[in-house]
């Protein structure tokens, strides 16, 4: 990818909420911070986005800055310039809009979180390169459902069922130009957050959401309807990797990644051991 093609990386890494159960588990400050492999999460994240030959610049949005030096290699980073830190808003979306106000209004977006312990740089690279050959606004990666249940029978992750198949979300998304006004939107969402319905019509649309209750919906109408609702663009990447649909939001998941990463460390070692005794 072109230097002027890649993409600018934003990061969101606040709590959602006070007392989050990975964090408290782990005995850190904040989940960003949570030891995943002996290695703090938010680090996982910002190795992955260094090592992307698609990533130019990364934002990171919070954690607050009370909270920074208990992690001393974040600190670092941030205070070398590999890492560009933001102050942290009260909700997701308006921390995003926040970070975005510091991007040059036609640099593209790439938007993570710091609890995707499992980013590696070939997911990122494969994404952003998905969504640069798209013609769209945004663009949202997928995976299928089928595939994380195959290779992680056990976790229950959290799937939109449609006509054409079960789908997981990655916590990956680009804006591309206009993109980022589903920011707007996403806040509009964010303030119906206790009324589901309500939400759910912000969404897609009443028509939409009834081909959805009997069971006729596909993805490529819902995101239609959503295209619709706000005047963006927006289409699926779907990812072959089924890992890319974790994150840690709890405890549970937390153990996953940890076994993951445990044996993946395992099989690496021991094709070290078959390499050399050949």
């Amino acid at each position: 990818m072109r230097q002027d093609d890649r993409y600018v990386a934003l990061v969101l890494a606040a709590d959602r909420t006070a007392n989050d159960p990975v964090a408290s588990k782990t005995g850190v400050a904040c989940k960003a911070f949570a030891p995943v492999g002996g290695k703090p999460m938010i680090i996982r994240v910002l190795d992955a986005l260094a090592a992307s030959s698609t990533i130019k610049t990364t934002l990171l949005c919070g954690p607050p800055k009370a909270l920074l030096p208990q992690c001393p290699e974040l600190m670092q980073r941030i205070e070398n310039g590999q890492v560009i830190w933001t102050e942290n808003q009260d909700s997701p979306s308006r921390s995003a809009e926040h970070s975005l106000k510091q991007v040059d209004a036609t640099a593209r977006i790439l938007l993570t979180t710091a609890d995707h312990a499992l980013l590696t740089s070939k997911i990122i690279d494969h994404f952003l390169l998905a969504s640069r050959a798209m013609d769209c606004d945004a663009t949202v990666g997928i995976v299928r459902h089928d595939m994380m249940l195959a290779a992680f029978p056990s976790s229950q992750r959290t799937v939109i069922r449609l006509r054409d198949g079960g789908f997981c979300g990655c916590n990956l998304f680009t804006f591309n130009h206009g993109g980022r006004e589903l920011v707007s939107f996403w806040q509009r969402a964010e303030a119906q957050r206790k009324h589901p319905w309500r939400l759910i019509s912000l969404a897609l649309g009443w028509k939409t959401v009834i081909r959805y209750l009997i069971g006729s919906l596909t993805l490529t109408q819902a995101l239609d309807a959503i295209s619709a609702q706000t005047g963006i663009r927006v289409r699926s990447v779907f990812l072959p990797f089924p890992h890319a649909g974790i994150d840690v939001d709890k405890v549970d998941d937390l153990l996953l990644v940890e076994s993951l990463l445990e044996k993946s460390a395992l099989d690496s070692k021991n094709a070290q051991a078959d390499t050399a005794n050949e």
